[in-house]
C-alpha cells in the first residue's frame, strides 16, 4: 500500500469510498459508545441492585459470555448475511440489549433478566467487531492506504465519548432507564444513516462459484499464519486490557499517587495509545507491518519494564506512555492482516478476534489474582512476556506472496 499519497489517507480520495470509510469510522466509535455508557454507569447499577462486588462481578460475565458465543458464530452468521447486513443488525442488537439493562435495572430490577440483556449486548457487540473489521480491511483494500488503526481510534474515540456522557449524566442525576434509553435509541438511529455508505465488502469472486462452507470457516483455525497473527493480537490486546484495568490502581499501590492521580496516569496512556492509532498508518504505509509491529512491541516492553522498575512515579508516568503508543498498532494491525486474503477474511478475522478477547476476558483477573501474591508491578512480568511472543511473531503479519502478486 504504496502507491498513493499520504495526504489521502483523510480525505482527498474516490467520494464513495471516503464516504464509506468514514461510515466504518463512525461505526467503529458508536461500538465503543455504547460500550463506554454502559461502564460509566456500573456504580449506579450496583446500587439499584444492592448488589456485591462479587455479583457484580458474575453479572459483567453475562456481557463476556454473550461476547463469546458471538464470537464463535460470527463468522458462520457474517457468511450467510452478508457484511453489511451483520453491521446494521448486531449494531442495532447491542443497542437493544442496552436499553432493555437500563430499562430493567430502572424498573424491575432483576439480577437474571439484566444479566439476559447484558448476554444480548454482548452478542451483538461481538457479531458487530468481526463484521466491522472485515468492512474495515475491505475499505482499506480498495482506497490503498492503512486504515485500520484509525478505525480503531474511532472505537477510542467512542469510548471517550460515551464515558463523558456516561460521567455527565451520573453527575446530573439522570436515571440510568432514561440515559441508556436515549443512548441507545440514538445508536439505532445513526446505525441505520451510516449503513448506507457501506459498500459491499465481499470481493466479486466471492459470490460466485461454490460458497465457503463451515470446513473452509474452521480452517482458519489451522492455518499457521492466523495462529500466528492471534498470538500477536493475544499479546497486545492482554498488554492493552492490563492497563485498561490495573494501571491506575498500580500507580497508586506502586508510586503512591492519590486516586484522581492514578486515573490521569491512565487517561495519559489513552491518549497515547489514541494518537498512535491516528497516526500509526503513516508509519505502516512507510515502513511496512513487520517493523512497525516488531517497533510497537519493543516500545511496549519498554514502556512497561519502566512501570515496572521505574524508581519514580515521573519515570513510570514516561512508561505509560511508551507503553500506550506501543500497544495501539498489535490490534489494528493484526486485524488487517488477518483479512489480507479476501476469500477467507470473515473467518480469518473471527478466529484472530476470538483469540485476542480471551486476553480481554482472562487477562484482568489472571493479574489481579497474581497482584494479590506478588504485588501489581511485579504481576505485570506476565505481560512483559506476553509482548515478547508478540514480536516474536511479527513476521507473520506481512502479506502473503502470491495476494501481493495478485
Amino acid at each position: 500500500m504504496t502507491e498513493t499519497p499520504l495526504r489521502e489517507r483523510f480525505g482527498r480520495t474516490d467520494p464513495v469510498l471516503a464516504h464509506w470509510r468514514n461510515a466504518v469510522f463512525t461505526i467503529f466509535a458508536l461500538s465503543g459508545f455504547v460500550f463506554a455508557n454502559w461502564a460509566a454507569r456500573v456504580p449506579n447499577i450496583r446500587d439499584i441492585l444492592g448488589a456485591s462486588t462479587q455479583e457484580m462481578g458474575f453479572l459483567i460475565l453475562g456481557m463476556a459470555g454473550g461476547a463469546i458465543l458471538g464470537l464463535v458464530a460470527s463468522s458462520h452468521v457474517i457468511t450467510h448475511v452478508g457484511v453489511n447486513r451483520a453491521i446494521r443488525w448486531f449494531l442495532a442488537a447491542a443497542a437493544v440489549g442496552l436499553i432493555a439493562a437500563g430499562l430493567i435495572a430502572g424498573f424491575v430490577p432483576g439480577f437474571w433478566l439484566l444479566f439476559a440483556a447484558l448476554m444480548v449486548a454482548g452478542a451483538g457487540n461481538s457479531v458487530l467487531d468481526v463484521a466491522m473489521n472485515v468492512a474495515g480491511a475491505a475499505n482499506e483494500r480498495r482506497i490503498g492506504k492503512t486504515l485500520m488503526p484509525m478505525f480503531h481510534a474511532g472505537f477510542s474515540v467512542g469510548t471517550m465519548l460515551g464515558a463523558g456522557c456516561g460521567a455527565l449524566t451520573e453527575q446530573l442525576g439522570v436515571p440510568v432507564a432514561a440515559h441508556l434509553g436515549v443512548v441507545g435509541a440514538l445508536v439505532i438511529a445513526v446505525d441505520l444513516w451510516v449503513v448506507r455508505y457501506l459498500q459491499p465488502a465481499e470481493e466479486p469472486h466471492e459470490t460466485e462459484g461454490e460458497p465457503a462452507g463451515w470446513r473452509t470457516r474452521l480452517s482458519a483455525w489451522t492455518d499457521p499464519r492466523i495462529i500466528l497473527i492471534g498470538l500477536i493480537i493475544l499479546g497486545m490486546a492482554f498488554t492493552e486490557g492490563t492497563a485498561n484495568d490495573w494501571l491506575g490502581l498500580a500507580m497508586v499501590d506502586g508510586y503512591g499517587l492519590t486516586n484522581p492521580g492514578g486515573a490521569a496516569v491512565f487517561a495519559v496512556f489513552v491518549t497515547a495509545m489514541t494518537a498512535g492509532r491516528l497516526f500509526g498508518g503513516a508509519a505502516l504505509d512507510r515502513f511496512g507491518r513487520v517493523p512497525v509491529l516488531a517497533g510497537s512491541a519493543l516500545l511496549a516492553f519498554a514502556g512497561l519494564l519502566l512501570v515496572i522498575i521505574g524508581p519514580t512515579a515521573p519515570i513510570a508516568i514516561a512508561g505509560a506512555v511508551l507503553w500506550g503508543v506501543g500497544a495501539s498498532l498489535g490490534f489494528p494491525v493484526g486485524m488487517s492482516a488477518a483479512a489480507d486474503d479476501p476469500r477467507r477474511a470473515t473467518a480469518n478475522v473471527a478466529a484472530v478476534a476470538t483469540i485476542g478477547y480471551m486476553a480481554f476476558l482472562v487477562g484482568p483477573p489472571l493479574i489481579g489474582l497474581l497482584g494479590d501474591e506478588v504485588g501489581l508491578r511485579n504481576a505485570f512480568l506476565v505481560v512483559l512476556v506476553l509482548v515478547a511472543v508478540a514480536l516474536i511473531c511479527s513476521p507473520a503479519a506481512r502479506k502473503p506472496k502470491h495476494l501481493t502478486e495478485n
